[in-house]
């Protein structure tokens, strides 16, 4: 395949009569023309240095050049080549922040003047263009001057006529995704604006309408009728991730300290920057159910102060995300220590892997980032192989006290021995800890029992902790095969690939999904880590954590003997343990009247209609909301708020709102405009694989297949004048839908095949329906980036922000490889770095200082520290790459690296390319022969 020009690694191969050199010398092309520059600042500080050439096409370290994707310029592609026609008009040069380009106005913000309609949508006029200031002085008096100067009289916000908006909705950009394909870089586009009308909010703060990262809706310009929803075909949903980082100080959200808390009498929404004031500040009208509510007399009063406050000022009326400390009225008993109680397998499967010493090393090495600022937190541990082990651990004041253990081999009613001292304050007994987590794996090191209670053991935790509440973690390695919920071993090949295979995947026993409803009730939740290289039944124990808030954490064939088996595990599950948790906590969406929430989609349990319960509430899951439109809607803005209660780890009871308003509309072409496909996609994601437990894989597929159709039929019918003109129309900012789609199909959650375990199944259904979105498109749809000829400002940190740059992300397809390349995939939880078969030896010394292919370490790996610049930008990648905080989101998850030679393994070879969603493999269609077959079916 040839090379375009541009770039190292990226000349083409020497015509007839063209001079060349032997491959491992590079070519040598008299006439080329040199590369354009990117990064130029980068580029001329690189260019001091010297360069050096590795390859079957000249190319050289640092050289930068015009990233063409890949090793070929794709059509119509965005880097180094013409802009493209971007929906049916000139796209800008745009790419996401933390890309290697041109730097970008970013997207979205109030301009001047309009700005370029980027990314398929029209940028917004700023939200208040001639809006006054807000009253610097508190008191009545200032209050009506303030609201008159922002005209906020009595339904201000309500009788808005349509024409008084600030700037149309977002525009329809039709584009033809035969001619005009998507680009993988679109997935980083953010949603399209939501546009609302001038002065919608109480105050003209940039924080009054929820940000993404916590709320996104499907729509973000909401159909008036039910009916049109019907008619668009496309969901309405939202996707809520109420917090986006593992803790606080990661993601500061303003609190309300003061206890002074707003709320509507009969809807029971928080006040917030939606609201309208009346009666001179002395009431406030709801923007959900229009009920007038008085404002509280010490909301414009400091009490710690006594003195007026400004209330324009109150983080409440600023700001879409606040956190209130809430008073007593809100607690149904006092606040809980937070409890975590470890179910250890001590069988010989744990003993052997070194499961069991690992555990125990990573809690004592961990044992001061567990949450414990106010000194209340306890732990319990009990070791489970055929028996059940319970460790009674005294104080560190008992001078002649050990911890003695206990053994229950009556499985099906075992008692409690002495329960106060199996949960033990950590800071009261941690030496006591320390020592027992120390002698643990001794205690088991010959231990040649092949049986797991696992079921009796959760029986038995639930009763211990049930009076507080609190986390059961599981560290298993075995099958439950003896007592209560045991499992028997059900994976049958024969049945892979086939219509029974969906069996495989639904529970074996009712006994988890009724225990777990148990636990549920009395705010136990339960966390899996399950380690067996053997079949383990994860169909069957993802249940447990499903239904009380947790979640399930998957090595298969894990060994402490491999480095980077007990690394991994050892990282994830001390970050697990640092994580600020919610306890006791419920979470409820109220919104506007003519909007209900109808379906919830996620790990928690509910509880009634429209409350879910958690036992525990995570800090890396998202949950999806599906909402019903049952009046019809005739107000310009509607509202949705989200509104979690939870205790945190410190003891203190708080509620976290978050409060979306979008624009409503009557016009088709404006909910296709403003629809988010990422959003879109998440929703359907939960969809199938609540399809797929139910009905099976197939109709999971089948679904996802004729939904997409659908969904191009409808526009295709409404929107483009039902004629496609050779072409397949849609939407700009939905291009990316059908390539998500697809990923879906192909997912190993969701694809056809016959060489899947159920376990991995099982697994990555887990994942499908709890990953934060931006995680989940990189699950759905893995980066690919080429590394051997990235572009100079590549893997170095960026000079504004100091945040290692990514190249360029590649769409995922084979034709964008070279021989001689060098490619990271990435699918957020595996990493694979792709050495081509022709790699040069100055490459391989270069990034793994090796001279031979031969010589290289394939298989789980990682890449060696080298004194070299290339190599350190390699290592700076693949490390950017698996950073999920900077992406604002929370993750404990480190991906394995996987090193794949072209012409090594084949089975590591295939199971990286199966991530290369648009290549024809195992069972499943090309994007150009999805493409062709979707245009059939919308044609018809």
């Amino acid at each position: 395949m040839s090379a375009p020009h541009g770039g190292y690694g990226q000349y083409p191969p020497p015509q007839p009569g063209e001079q060349f050199t032997h491959p491992d010398q590079g070519y040598a092309d008299p006439t080329a023309a040199p590369p354009p520059a990117t990064g130029a600042q980068h580029a001329a500080e690189h260019g001091k240095k010297k360069k050096r050439t590795y390859a079957a096409g000249a190319f050289e370290v640092g050289m930068g050049g015009n990233a063409v994707l890949g090793g070929q310029a794709p059509a119509g592609g965005q880097f180094g080549a013409p802009a493209p026609v971007y929906g049916g008009y000139p796209q800008p040069d745009v790419q996401p922040a933390g890309y290697a380009a041109q730097p970008q106005q970013p997207y979205g913000m109030a301009q001047p003047a309009p700005a370029p309609a980027v990314g398929g949508y029209q940028a917004p006029e700023p939200y208040y263009p001639t809006a006054g200031a807000p009253p610097a002085a508190g008191g009545v008096a200032g209050l009506t001057s303030g609201m008159s100067a922002m005209h906020l009289g009595p339904g201000a916000q309500q009788q808005l006529p349509p024409q008084a908006r600030a700037a149309p909705l977002n525009q329809l950009y039709p584009t033809d995704l035969l001619n005009q394909p998507f680009n993988v870089s679109e997935l980083d586009l953010p949603p399209p604006p939501i546009i609302l009308p001038p002065n919608s909010s109480v105050t003209p703060s940039p924080d009054a309408n929820c940000q993404p990262k916590y709320v996104r809706s499907t729509l973000n310009a909401v159909p008036t009728t039910h009916s049109l929803l019907k008619k668009s075909k496309l969901p309405f949903a939202l996707i809520i991730q109420p917090y986006a980082a593992l803790h606080d100080l990661d993601d500061p959200v303003p609190i309300v300290q003061d206890q002074v808390i707003s709320r509507c009498r009969r809807c029971r929404s928080y006040i917030n920057p939606f609201v309208t004031f009346l009666d001179h500040g002395h009431r406030w009208r709801c923007n959900m159910c229009n009920l007038t509510n008085d404002v509280p007399q010490a909301f414009d009063w400091d009490a710690a102060a006594q003195k007026t406050v400004d209330r324009w000022q109150r983080h409440e009326l600023n700001h879409a995300v606040v956190e209130f400390v809430a008073p007593q009225e809100y607690m149904v008993r006092p606040p809980q220590p937070l409890v975590y109680l470890f179910l250890f397998d001590v069988s010989y499967a744990a003993v052997s892997t070194g499961l069991l010493a690992t555990s125990a090393r990573t809690i004592l090495d961990s044992l001061n980032r567990i949450p414990n600022a106010d000194r209340r937190t306890r732990l319990g541990f009990i070791a489970v192989d055929s028996s059940l082990h319970y460790f009674s651990v005294p104080k560190d004041t008992d001078e002649n006290g050990e911890t003695s253990m206990l053994v229950v081999s009556d499985l099906d009613e075992p008692f409690l021995p002495v329960p106060q001292e199996l949960l033990v304050p950590l800071t009261e007994c941690r030496n006591s800890i320390e020592s027992f987590l120390t002698k643990l794996p001794e205690m088991f090191a010959n231990n040649q029992n092949n049986g797991s209670c696992m079921g009796s053991a959760l029986r038995a935790g639930h009763k211990l902790i049930s009076p507080l509440g609190g986390k059961l973690v599981v560290l298993s390695a075995s099958l439950p095969n003896v007592g209560y919920g045991k499992l028997d071993m059900r994976e049958d090949k024969k049945l892979l690939g086939t219509s029974k295979e969906s069996g495989l995947l639904q529970t074996a026993s009712g006994f988890y999904k009724s225990f777990a409803v148990e636990c549920s009730k009395n705010q136990v939740s339960i966390d899996m880590f399950l380690f067996s290289s053997q079949y383990q039944d994860v169909a069957s124990l993802s249940n447990l954590p499903r239904y009380t808030g947790g979640q399930t954490w998957f090595y298969p064939g894990w060994n402490a003997g491999r480095p980077e088996d007990a690394i991994k595990f050892a990282s994830e599950f001390s970050d697990y343990l640092s994580s600020e948790i919610g306890l006791e906590a419920v979470l409820r969406v109220r919104a506007t009247t003519g909007l209900r929430m109808s379906t919830f989609y996620g790990n928690f349990f509910n509880r009634s209609s429209d409350l879910c319960a958690f036992p525990a509430f995570p800090r890396d899951q998202c949950y999806v909301v599906e909402v019903a439109i049952d009046e019809n809607l005739t107000k310009n803005v509607v509202c949705l708020q989200t509104a979690v209660l939870l205790t945190t780890c410190n003891g203190e009871r708080r509620i976290r709102v978050l409060t979306l308003a979008l624009p409503t509309t009557t016009n088709l072409a404006d909910v296709y405009a403003s629809a988010d496909q990422c959003a879109v996609t998440t929703y359907y994601s939960h969809k199938a694989v609540e399809r797929a437990l139910s009905h099976g894989l197939e109709s999971a597929r089948d679904m996802l297949q004729s939904k997409i159709t659908e969904l191009l039929q409808t526009f295709r019918k409404e929107l483009a004048g039902g004629s496609m003109g050779g072409g397949l129309q849609f939407p700009a900012n939905l291009r990316g839908l059908p390539a998500l789609f697809l990923g879906l199909i192909k997912h190993v959650g969701l694809r056809k095949s016959a060489q899947i375990p159920s376990d991995l199944r099982s697994a990555a259904l887990c994942l499908l329906s709890t990953l934060p979105l931006p995680l989940l498109m990189q699950y759905i749809y893995p980066r690919l980036y080429s590394l051997h000829d990235m572009p100079d400002n590549a893997g170095v940190p960026d000079p504004e922000t100091s945040q290692i740059v990514l190249p360029p992300p590649l769409n995922l397809s084979s034709e964008r490889f070279v021989p001689y390349g060098l490619y990271l995939i990435d699918d957020g939880q595996t990493q694979f770095l792709w050495v081509g078969r022709d790699a040069v030896p100055q490459l391989l010394i270069d990034v793994f200082g090796v001279t031979d292919r031969a010589q290289l370490r394939v298989g789980k790996g990682s890449v060696p520290e080298l004194d070299n610049d290339f190599n350190e930008r390699v290592r700076a990648v693949i490390q950017k790459s698996r950073d999920h905080k900077s992406r604002g989101v929370g993750s404990i998850v480190v991906p394995h690296l996987y090193i794949v030679r072209e012409d090594g393994e084949p089975s590591l070879k295939l199971w990286a390319q199966t991530l290369l969603v648009e290549d024809r493999a195992d069972q499943g269609m090309s994007y150009q022969q999805w493409m062709g077959s979707l245009r059939e079916k919308v044609s018809l």
